[in-house]
């Protein structure tokens, strides 16, 4: 079994103190999870693309929790749920929640009462009006029926309530994208898709709108992870239980472009260190249930005051104060 040892440097553009948070790791490469080549349904059931394989991303969460260090693949979702939104909302609003309802499979222990249901993002089994608040981590990103799963929160939410959530999106991996293409058209003559398709920050905005929701913010963030090179990139998104599970995906990837890929990685992207970078851009949404007692803009045209007038207020008064 081939050992790599090295070190992970994860950085958050938007923390407020610019530090660096080193993590001292030991990976064994392990097998990849295969897929056979049935093709199934969308879940929806409503003509929706079906893009991923959920059964092979249920197989990949099963397979990535089961692993004894498992904990230590945690360190972006702990990094968005520790430190951002929608972690931090829990945090802040704990003394006040009454109970928790729980989908994630890994245990995490927590001051609230908890329970746990087994659920699926496209299908959620709670009836309409039935929470203040629902959050979201890291999961949405893999959902065939996105403009659907919003519309789900939405009804279950009673009026008034609040949905925050966070999704990987917008360029997430594009130095491991750029790098695989650019070697598998120099080896192959030719790509295939690995690194699985994303929603913009824009797309997210007019999603959840379309759903229902209002008083709408959405953001963008990016973290960088530093690693010794590719194939300690590829280990970790296992461990992270966020490998590809596109159906289009190339089950099998040549060993040449594998090299390939791993120089044109570190010339294109590496770092005076010799480490790479892996950029996660993560979208942050609030979208609030619409309730008559929320703020409503004015009517259209009952302005009393021009914006053209803002620039004079400081100005001084040229009237005689005689």
């Amino acid at each position: 079994m081939n050992i790599r040892v090295g070190l992970r440097l994860l950085q958050t553009s938007a923390s407020s103190s610019g530090s660096w948070i080193w993590s001292s790791w030991c990976r064994s490469l392990r097998p990849g999870l295969r897929s056979g080549p049935s093709r199934g349904m969308s879940g929806s059931g409503r003509g929706t693309m079906n893009v991923f394989n959920r059964e092979m991303k249920r197989k990949q969460k099963s397979w990535a929790a089961s692993l004894p260090d498992s904990h230590q693949y945690d360190y972006l979702r702990d990094e968005v749920r520790g430190h951002r939104s929608p972690g931090r909302v829990l945090f802040v609003f704990q003394d006040s929640v009454e109970r928790l309802f729980m989908t994630d499979k890994a245990h995490r222990p927590t001051e609230i009462q908890t329970h746990r249901v087994l659920a699926d993002e496209e299908f959620l089994p709670f009836r309409e009006n039935t929470f203040d608040l629902v959050l979201s981590s890291l999961t949405l990103h893999w959902t065939n029926d996105l403009p659907g799963a919003l519309r789900q929160i939405h009804q279950v939410l009673k009026p008034d309530g609040v949905f925050v959530g966070a999704m990987v999106g917008a360029e997430t991996l594009f130095e491991l994208r750029c790098s695989l293409q650019l070697a598998e058209m120099e080896r192959e003559g030719g790509f295939s898709p690995h690194v699985s398709p994303y929603t913009t920050v824009t797309d997210l905005g007019n999603l959840l709108g379309q759903a229902g929701f209002s008083m709408l913010t959405v953001d963008i963030d990016e973290v960088q992870v530093y690693y010794p090179g590719i194939m300690e990139v590829m280990t970790d998104l296992q461990g992270m239980a966020e490998s590809s599970c596109a159906w289009n995906r190339k089950s099998l990837l040549h060993r040449d472009s594998i090299l390939a890929a791993a120089a044109v990685y570190q010339e294109m992207y590496g770092s005076n260190t010799g480490t790479v970078p892996a950029s996660f851009h993560i979208l942050y949404m609030i979208g609030w249930k619409p309730h008559e007692s929320q703020a409503k803009p004015a009517k259209r045209g009952s302005a009393t005051v021009s914006f053209g007038d803002l620039s004079k207020i400081n100005q001084p008064s040229n009237k005689d104060p005689s």
